[in-house]
């Protein structure tokens, strides 16, 4: 009879060894949700980093166009007019 009361004992502690915390619960439950978060954003990052990589910046194809279409000379005719100062009488 001392045997089983010993097997019963050993049980019960057993059973508050195994028995999880309710806050030590919740708080591996967050770290769950923030891994997820976590990992769903890096993928999200590369993904975004490989299509900015992949995709052809078309602006600089109207760069070199612009800047061929218009010629300095536009502005040069302000620069040749000098003001003229009126003698006081």
């Amino acid at each position: 009879m001392k045997n089983l009361d010993d097997l019963i004992n050993a049980a019960k502690i057993q059973d508050l060894i195994k028995r999880e915390d309710p806050q030590e619960k919740a708080t591996r439950r967050v770290i769950w949700v923030l891994a997820i978060i976590g990992a769903v954003a890096a993928i999200a990052g590369i993904a975004y980093a490989v299509y900015r990589y992949l995709t052809p910046d078309y602006l600089e194809d109207f760069d070199d166009d612009f800047d061929d279409d218009f010629d300095d000379d536009f502005f040069d005719d302000d620069e040749d007019v000098k003001p003229t100062v009126k003698p006081e009488a």
